[in-house]
Formats: C-alpha cells, sequence, structure tokens
C-alpha cells in the first residue's frame, strides 16, 4: 500500500533543512509520496527510514542525469498518458555521425548540430546530444572523434560500438561529460560497467528480448550500478511501439524495476519519411532518447515542435514573465500595446507588431497563462488589473507617450483602464492580432 506524504514525513528528520532541494520535510515528503523523488537525496535519513521508504520512494522510472552540469534528465515518469498529470522529461534528441564519415563531412556535420537552434515560445531548442558509431573497428580513431564532437558540441555523446576495447579508450577520452556507453550485453555487462563506473558515464544495456533484458538489468543494479538506459532489439515500428508500451506499463503499473528505466533507440530507415515516422513514435511513446541517423533541420523542427507538445504539461498553460517587453528598438515616444502573459498570444502579438515595421512597447501583466478573452472572463484583464500592473513595475518613468493600446476584443475595458491611469488615453486596437500591421499603417503613421 502506498504511502501518503503526512505519513512519510514522520519518518523523516523534520530539520526543514533544505539540502534534499525542497524548502520543508513535508515537501519532500509529498514528493516521496509522488514517486518524483529518491530517499538518497536527504542526507539525514534514518535506517529505518530508507528500510521502509527505500525502494517505494523510487519513481516507477529511474531518473538518468546526463551532461557535464547533469541538465539533461531522462526517466522520471510516473503516469501513462499525459492528461493523467503530466510527462516530465522530454525524449531526447541526437545525431549519429559514423567515425568512417569523410572528416569534412564530420565537420560540417558537427558544425551544423552546434549551430542550430530552434526558439519556439520562449524556449530554446537544440539537438540534445551526439551519436557516434564506430564502423572502422580502430579505437584510437573512434575515440578521438567521440573527443572532437564533445569539444565541439558540449554535449553528451553516445558511445556505440561492439568492441569493448574502442569503447573503454573513448569513455575514458570524455570521462566527465555523463555520457552514455552503448550497449552492454549478457556477454560484456561485467567490463563495461566498471568502464561505465570507473568514467562516470551510463550505459545502455540490451538483449535479445525482454525477459533476458530485464534479469541482465536485475544483475547490473544488485551489482551496484543503476544509471542504465534500455536498448530494445526490435526490427519494425509496430514492435517498437510494442515494447515500448509494455516496458512502461510493467514500470508504472506493475512497478517492475527491471524495466524502469528510460530507453535509447537508434533509427536505422534511410529515408526521410520512415525516419520522422521512428522519431514520432519514440516522442510519443516514451522514447528516453532518439537517435537519428541524418543532420536534417525541417525534420528536426517538425519533431521538436511535436515533443514541446506533447511534454507541455495540460494543466499548466506556457507563460512569459508579466513585464514591459520592448518590441524592436522603441524610444520613450514609441507606442505602447497590451496583452496577456499566453506564450501563444505574446509571440503572436509581438510578432505582428515586429512585422509592422514599428518599434513599441508591450505590456504584458499577470494573467496566469491566459489569453485575452479567458483572462478577461475570469477577471485577471481588467482596466484595474493592467493600471495596477502598470503602476507596480513604473511604466511612466520608462516611456514619455501617455497612450496605450488594447486588444479589440475587450474594448469595453477602455472606460475603467482610464480612469485607473489619470492622464492616459486608451486607444482600442484591432480584435485579431493579424490585422496589427493595417492598424499601425492606417492609424500610427
Amino acid at each position: 500500500m502506498a504511502l501518503t506524504g503526512l505519513q512519510i514525513q514522520k519518518l523523516l528528520p523534520k530539520t526543514n533543512c533544505k539540502e534534499c532541494g525542497s524548502n520543508t520535510c513535508l515537501a519532500f515528503a509529498m514528493k516521496l509520496a509522488a514517486k518524483k523523488a529518491e530517499l538518497s537525496l536527504c542526507p539525514y535519513a534514518s535506517e529505518e527510514a530508507k528500510q521502509v521508504l527505500g525502494a517505494a520512494s523510487e519513481p516507477p522510472v529511474k531518473c538518468v542525469e546526463l551532461g557535464p552540469e547533469k541538465k539533461l534528465r531522462l526517466g522520471e515518469e510516473t503516469v501513462l498518458y499525459r492528461h493523467e498529470k503530466t510527462f516530465v522529461n522530454k525524449t531526447a534528441l541526437a545525431v549519429n555521425i559514423d567515425d568512417t564519415d569523410s572528416p569534412d563531412n564530420i565537420d560540417k556535420k558537427l558544425s551544423d548540430i552546434a549551430g542550430y537552434i530552434l526558439e519556439r515560445v520562449g524556449e530554446k531548442l537544440v539537438v540534445d546530444l551526439i551519436s557516434v558509431t564506430d564502423r572502422s573497428g580502430d579505437s584510437v580513431k573512434f575515440s578521438d572523434l567521440c573527443l572532437s564532437a564533445y569539444q565541439k558540441t558540449k554535449r553528451p555523446i553516445i558511445m556505440r560500438s561492439s568492441n569493448l576495447k574502442s569503447l573503454s579508450a573513448a569513455a575514458a577520452a570524455v570521462k566527465g561529460s555523463n555520457s552514455v556507453i552503448s550497449s552492454a550485453t549478457p556477454a560484456n555487462a561485467d567490463e563495461l560497467v566498471k568502464v561505465a563506473q570507473e568514467n562516470g558515464h551510463a550505459l545502455a544495456v540490451t538483449a535479445p528480448d525482454l525477459e533476458q533484458l530485464s534479469a541482465l538489468t536485475s544483475k547490473i543494479k544488485g551489482a551496484g550500478f543503476n544509471s542504465m538506459i534500455l536498448d530494445f532489439e526490435t526490427f519494425s515500428l509496430s514492435e517498437q511501439f510494442q515494447v515500448n508500451s509494455i516496458a512502461r506499463r510493467a514500470a508504472l503499473k506493475d512497478s517492475f524495476k527491471a524495466l524502469g528505466y528510460p530507453s535509447i533507440k537508434f533509427i536505422s530507415n534511410t529515408k526521410l519519411f520512415d525516419i520522422a515516422g521512428d522519431a514520432i513514435n519514440e516522442i510519443t511513446k516514451y522514447g528516453g532518447i532518439c537517435v537519428l541517423p541524418v543532420f536534417d533541420p525541417a525534420m528536426l523542427a517538425s519533431l521538436m515542435t511535436l515533443r514541446l507538445n506533447i511534454y507541455t504539461d495540460p494543466q499548466k498553460p506556457i507563460q512569459v514573465e508579466p513585464k514591459l517587453y520592448p518590441i524592436g528598438e522603441p524610444t520613450r515616444n514609441s507606442p505602447v500595446f497590451v496583452t496577456t502573459n499566453f506564450s501563444l498570444t505574446y509571440f503572436i502579438v509581438s510578432g505582428e507588431i515586429e512585422n509592422s515595421g514599428t518599434n513599441a512597447w508591450l505590456v504584458v501583466p499577470e494573467c496566469e497563462g491566459m489569453s485575452v478573452l479567458t483572462a478577461w472572463a475570469a477577471g485577471k484583464f481588467s482596466g484595474a488589473s493592467i493600471a495596477k500592473f502598470m503602476k507596480e513595475i513604473e511604466v511612466e518613468k520608462q516611456v514619455d507617450t501617455r497612450q496605450i493600446i488594447i486588444p479589440g476584443y475587450v474594448a469595453q475595458i477602455s472606460g475603467e483602464l482610464e480612469e485607473s491611469l489619470p492622464g492616459w488615453k486608451v486607444a482600442v486596437g484591432p480584435q485579431e492580432a493579424a490585422d496589427i500591421e493595417s492598424y499601425v499603417k492606417a492609424k500610427l503613421k
């Protein structure tokens, strides 16, 4: 039977030391109850607490941290479907490079990957890892490429080889990067666990079927190593879909720890359409790392946008910080617009203002991430609340103009806003953001 947060708190030291990352022991207990933290984060947990809470408090899918600063997190999921709560850590996207590729092609691909940034609703999305595959059988060549890829991109490396010597050399070359060694089999697991431990890397683990794979992960965990990633041996999209689902369900619903790890998928297709299909399956069906065989910016943009949508908390709107935003290079006499802090609304409005060719200020008050009409209906976007926010951030000290343009859909707040902002004139703008450009040309120029 699962323990509640209050029951768990009774077993904690109750010092509120904050060393676990939570403000109080109760807050940490609530995280343990929700399986969003591990008891190992508490430095003062008693032996009784460890015995009672140890395994029970672990997230059903182990969290694996990658990168020199451990910022790339995999796993740690607690639900099968995002609408039940939310998905936590995004499927990491990697691009593969073979060590037999020409030096010019390798340099270009690494340069392209390092420079690729997709900005979407305020987030900067990048390729998360670099996969290097040993095709040459030359351990020196392979390890040199792994090191070069890491130095040029500063991304964790997936070292993929069937040669123990090559993996050992590469792991030592990028020691400290918290990368991934791929992949341990029942035949070489003992040796690769030692390599992973000595160099501080995660270990991808593979076997012909789920039964043998779970036996291998249990053996490795029993030996004291638990930073693992599952590499399923599948041969079709449908099989991968099925295996991903079986493993995740076993971990979440049956608490089967042997399959409670994030996964990795090396896509072997060569046609872009097929590659995209495999990648979409990983993003939507529990993939931990998806390794693409090619670098294609257009496909990456589509996959990253899909991933952002899947891994957005459905119960929490995406928001931007409430403040006064400069659009372009505004002066103290530039026009002032206002909108809500729902990310999509902000980026559409700011983009249309920029497209109009004018420099302006955009007031974005706190509206709990709601759109204009929703925020107005909820009382979060009223004349009084906008005026109060403008006074708090001292807009009048930053601009000389005394006219503010409100969205056309909330024209009814103009009177209240003028009353709440003495000396200001309120202009009613267009209802649709797409009409901002014509509004600017007709009314402001």
